[in-house]
């Protein structure tokens, strides 16, 4: 009998198919590459590529109804969840508002796993879109999303929805643009103009996720889904959102550094290079020769320690460049005019300091108010609020004129407290908190109607009072 052991070993198939290849220079199975190519989707490739930069929302936030039937509610806390977007590398992050309105510890959960907390640097309650920045080490760096345009999209097109729904980290959805230019209301106190409509499943705890077209680009951020209908859910346009977050950090390095240059307003919607359309005189942009009309190319330090370079493909990129900056800081500025490039070098100045104005209901919110007797109030309103303000005359651009308040309305409450007397108001924006309630709720009578927004209010510099 033959001795097995002295017999050599088979070899398993995909040895052999290896070795074939190498030796002989045959094709491996046709049927194993084309199934490996099939899983490897231009849908698997666009979420790998944007799940790092995907970061998922926890905290605890107080929901306050109003009601003409009693007094402020003072709310109760819930647990609320959302998405967000890291937009620049130190760790920002572009999310909905309406995710961390109220929240008293935003918790984020990042792609890897690990957890930190952040906090909220600017938001836009029209818009509902907030950046937040994460509480990390100062030198990490983060995985930024991929931005696209939404100016080009096509119904039809295929899309991916990327978010924490219901709780389920990074879960994926796919589907189509549905429709353009959707004008969605959502409740009372928010209404969306030019919304993506999509069929991808969009949920709750998707709010502030990525919309991502095939090649793996943010082209919106999911917002919103039609309540008691299925395959309908709705995204802003990215290039809008980049545009509001770009004016966001504008006004976040704005509190620290001063440099006189004001980009061109572009088509609503539509984003583009950082064009200069006004330079401020006796300003830092004036003294680099900076000029209207020119396109900045790119900005950085050549000669810092750590030297680095930003390439502007839109006005956030300009301002992300900015935000760690310190007044005295010089930068590379490089400038198309017209057919010419060039160099400039751009010296940072202190942000000139506010002043208190002498009336900052006025100054800050655009109301003029006069109380009303307690015995009229009653009299007038059938409703359990202590009093309120009758607001007589309303400031044109003023926060209060963009959030609708009319004169003749009554301001009967800001955040959780009654106004029934002026210095209610003041003693509300002149607290040392008053940062973390900004854009403050307000409550208004309107007729027999209570109705409530949020008045994004300018910061008042403490330290001239």
């Amino acid at each position: 009998m033959a001795d097995r052991s002295a017999r050599p070993r088979l070899l398993p198939l995909h040895v052999v198919s290896g070795l074939l290849v190498v030796v002989l220079g045959l094709p491996i199975s046709a049927d194993w590459a084309a199934g490996s190519d099939l899983r490897e989707t231009a849908i698997v490739k666009a979420v790998r590529n944007a799940r790092g930069a995907v970061v998922n929302l926890r905290g605890e936030k107080t929901v306050t109804t109003a009601s003409g039937a009693g007094p402020v509610d003072p709310g109760r806390r819930v647990n609320g969840m959302g998405t967000g977007v890291i937009i620049d590398e130190r760790g920002y992050v572009l999310t909905n508002h309406h995710v961390v309105d109220g929240v008293r510890e935003i918790q984020v959960t990042l792609a890897d796993g690990r957890r930190c907390t952040a906090e909220l640097v600017a938001r836009d309650p029209e818009t509902d879109l907030a950046i937040i920045k994460l509480h990390v080490e100062p030198r990490e760096r983060f995985e930024v999303i991929k931005i696209g345009t939404s100016a080009d999209l096509m119904p039809g097109e295929p899309v991916v929805a990327v978010g924490n729904a219901f709780g389920y980290e990074h879960t994926v959805t796919r589907g189509i643009v549905s429709a353009l230019h959707r004008a969605v209301q959502v409740s009372d106190a928010q209404f969306y103009e030019d919304l993506i409509q999509t069929d991808a499943s969009i949920n709750p705890g998707n709010s502030g996720g990525p919309l991502l077209n095939i090649d793996g680009e943010m082209i919106g951020i999911n917002v919103a889904v039609r309540a008691g209908a299925q395959g309908i859910g709705f995204a802003i346009p990215v290039d809008k959102a980049m545009a509001v977050a770009s004016d966001l950090l504008a006004h976040c390095g704005a509190k620290k550094v001063w440099h006189g240059l004001v980009p061109a307003k572009h088509s609503p919607g539509k984003e583009g290079p950082l064009v200069v359309g006004t330079v401020e005189e006796k300003s830092p942009a004036e003294s680099a020769g900076l000029k209207a009309g020119d396109v900045i190319v790119s900005i950085g330090q050549a000669k810092a320690s750590r030297p680095w370079q930003t390439k502007i493909d839109r006005p956030l990129d300009f301002h992300r460049a900015l935000l760690d900056l310190e007044a005295g800081s010089d930068l590379d500025v490089t400038v198309r005019r017209g057919d010419e490039t060039l160099q400039l070098t751009l010296t940072l100045a202190k942000a000139p300091a506010q002043n208190t104005p002498a009336n900052p209901v006025w100054e800050l919110l655009g109301m003029d108010l006069k109380p009303i007797p307690p015995a009229e109030f009653r009299q007038q309103f059938r409703t359990r609020y202590e009093g309120g303000l009758l607001i007589t005359a309303v400031r044109p651009g003023s926060p209060a004129a963009e959030q609708g308040i009319r004169r003749g309305d009554v301001l009967v409450g800001m955040h959780i407290w009654s106004t029934v007397s002026i210095e209610n108001v003041t003693w509300v924006i002149k607290r040392p908190d008053f940062a973390s309630l900004n854009p403050v709720k307000f409550f208004i009578l309107r007729g027999n109607d209570t109705l409530y927004g949020y008045l994004p209010v300018a910061m008042v510099d403490r330290a001239t009072e």
